[in-house]
């Protein structure tokens, strides 16, 4: 695996200069005390560019032994061509390349898309990216929104392996009747760039949070449920739980109702806020350099996103 994130940090501090807001009020509805800003002109194929070399090193390969790559973002370079074929381009691999759309549940929808791809015998070696530029969608005015996102990406290389760990079992849901809880309006087909749709402030990212809340519990709750009964494990079999770090609240009611005890959660969306499509990824990163995940830990990474979608992947480490 790899991560690349932004140098420059937005506090909480700084947010109240900008909106009517306060550390106070953003840490106690969400956890959040910062997040990571890239740079201006810095899209989403240079944060998960970066990533992509770093997980390339670590595997112990060379770009050119990639043989397909998927990249999970919200926040694509542009609508084509995909930010797949531009990490392509800047890595140096010659591969198939292709994004995929799921929101915050990219990651472990892109990992399960690899693991059926690397099962199958049809590659030997995926590369899957989480990458977001999430600041450029964000209406810095709204304070329901602005202080909850950052950006980042993170990767993974995806192989076979023959000593029983691995991805062990995966879990994809979705419910396209409530795609206007989460969603960026315009942009596509639907409401094409205009003048209009740019002053309507169309084009940035918008929420229904309590309505979100309520169902990203219940449906990350099924998530986990269902990865286990695959794989025929308890909740007190799960050695770290990796969730989209997406707001603390969230995740302490997902815990409760799972009963896996906080303390095996892995949690830094106090640093890094909501990063979308690399949280996951980044966070799981953290908990194997941090030793929270060990040879043979149980790993579940769950997410839910926008679409809504929803997803859980259990990993024998």
């Amino acid at each position: 695996m790899g991560i690349y994130l932004p140098e420059r940090v937005l506090t909480n501090f700084e947010l109240e200069k900008m909106v009517e807001t306060t550390d106070e009020w953003i840490r106690t509805r969400t956890g959040i005390r910062e997040r990571r800003i890239a740079k201006k002109g810095e899209c989403a194929s240079d944060l998960g560019s970066r990533a992509a070399l770093d997980a390339i090193k670590n595997a112990g390969l060379t770009p050119q032994q990639i043989d397909l790559i998927i990249v999970a973002t919200t926040t694509p370079d542009m609508l084509f061509p995909s930010t797949a074929c531009m990490i392509q381009h800047k890595i140096g691999a010659h591969c198939g390349a292709f994004d995929l759309a799921a929101a915050c549940s990219g990651f472990p929808y892109a990992l399960t898309a690899a693991t059926g791809f690397v099962q199958g015998g049809m590659y030997k070696n995926v590369l899957v990216v989480g990458a977001e530029v999430l600041s450029g969608f964000i209406d810095w005015k709204d304070r329901s929104t602005c202080v909850l996102f950052g950006d980042g990406a993170g990767a993974a290389v995806v192989s076979t392996v023959k000593d029983g760990h691995g991805i062990k079992a995966t879990y994809l849901g979705a419910d396209g009747a409530q795609g206007d809880l989460l969603q960026i309006p315009a942009g596509g087909s639907r409401i094409p760039p205009s003048e209009e749709s740019v002053k309507s402030g169309l084009h940035f990212l918008k929420m229904q949070g309590t309505e979100v809340f309520k169902v990203a519990v219940r449906k990350m709750e099924e998530a986990i449920s269902e990865v286990l009964k695959q794989g025929n494990l308890k909740p007190e079999d799960v050695d770290c739980l990796i969730p989209h770090q997406a707001n603390f609240r969230i995740l302490q009611a997902v815990a409760e109702r799972v009963r896996i005890p906080l303390e095996k959660v892995y949690l830094n969306v106090e640093r890094y806020g909501n990063m979308s499509g690399a949280s996951t990824v980044v966070a799981l990163y953290e908990a194997v350099q941090q030793k929270k995940i060990k040879p043979g830990s149980n790993v579940v990474m769950v997410a839910f996103g926008g679409g809504l979608t929803w997803a859980s992947c259990l990993i024998k480490w």
